[in-house]
């Protein structure tokens, strides 16, 4: 185990331990202090994660805040306990763990929903952020990387293998899969983040539902190149502008080559993205903007289902 999962684990077992009194103290008292000039920005994160508008009623399929036990991975646990701790034990509500790619017939808490469509039963909060939320401190230039695009990544998705089998022996690349597949040729060794961040260019494909390594990525000085995202998080990755934030390739990714192509040739188009990428990183490292507009987007969500705060 890592430092980094081990202080989590700590930490957050003896949140799950503290009073809930002390967690209603602490909640109430950052929703009381949010700054004026902050407002607008909080607020407007706070609708995006949170669509309703209308009153609603939960059907019995729920929990509550007091009785509230891990159904799914103990990060997506200990992620929602240190939020919904902060409100009335007696407060009723609905929880999707892992993946989750459809939109649920209640309102509900959730890592992740699609990005179209009718989402507003998709509350989406910060879970399972020790896996998703990890950023890197980027020493190497874009313009000192490698000329190539980097990619490691379970690869049995169908979409994946699309990329996988077109590239995984083009000069310009260096990806494939690092699980055992019937020993295929796209089948390659793990490659650290460090090893990653050699390259110039980054790809990020969706999985299950987003890609793990886009925020990482994009706290690099690396280029991002991907498709279209269909899935979204806290990461908010429905809000990502083309060349803007990232480079977007076809569904097929059959225009890698002549995008990479191009950005190795205009390099100072390239540095312009991956600033507007770390730009947007960074409002995701401020903790305590963090844990508010968290705490915002639960008590949102009870005033609408008519429930105390």
């Amino acid at each position: 185990m890592s430092l980094t999962k081990f202080k989590y684990y700590v930490t957050h077992g003896l949140i799950s331990i503290l009073p809930p009194a002390v967690f209603r103290y602490r909640a109430k008292k950052l929703l009381t202090d949010i700054e004026q000039k902050r407002r607008e920005e909080v607020m407007s994160r706070v609708d995006y994660y949170n669509k309703l508008t209308q009153p609603f009623e939960l059907n019995n399929e729920v929990q509550t805040v007091k009785n509230f036990k891990k159904t799914g991975g103990n990060t997506y646990y200990f992620d929602l306990l240190k939020v919904i701790k902060g409100f009335d034990p007696e407060n009723r509500f609905s929880v999707l763990n892992g993946d989750i790619r459809h939109i649920p017939e209640q309102p509900s808490f959730l890592k992740s929903r699609p990005i179209t469509g009718e989402n507003q039963n998709c509350v989406v909060l910060k879970l399972n952020a020790i896996r998703h939320f990890q950023f890197v401190d980027d020493k190497l230039s874009f313009r000192d990387k490698k000329d190539m695009v980097a990619w490691r990544g379970v690869g049995f998705q169908p979409h994946r293998q699309v990329v996988i089998k077109q590239f995984y022996n083009h000069p310009m690349c260096n990806l494939g899969q690092t699980r055992p597949h019937e020993g295929q040729p796209w089948e390659k060794g793990f490659m650290s983040i460090e090893e990653q961040l050699q390259y110039k260019f980054l790809l990020a494909i969706e999985g299950n539902d987003v890609a793990t390594n886009l925020k990482w990525s994009m706290s690099s000085n690396s280029l991002v190149l991907m498709s279209k995202p269909k899935y979204e998080t806290w990461f908010m990755e429905g809000q990502l502008l083309a060349g803007h934030h990232y480079v977007e390739l076809k569904n097929d990714y059959s225009d890698l080559p002549d995008k990479v192509g191009y950005f190795i040739d205009h390099p100072e188009e390239a540095e312009a993205i991956i600033r507007n990428a770390n730009k947007w990183v960074e409002q995701f490292k401020d903790t305590k903007q963090e844990r508010l507009i968290s705490l915002l987007v639960a008590q949102k969500y009870f005033e609408k289902s008519g429930q105390s705060l």
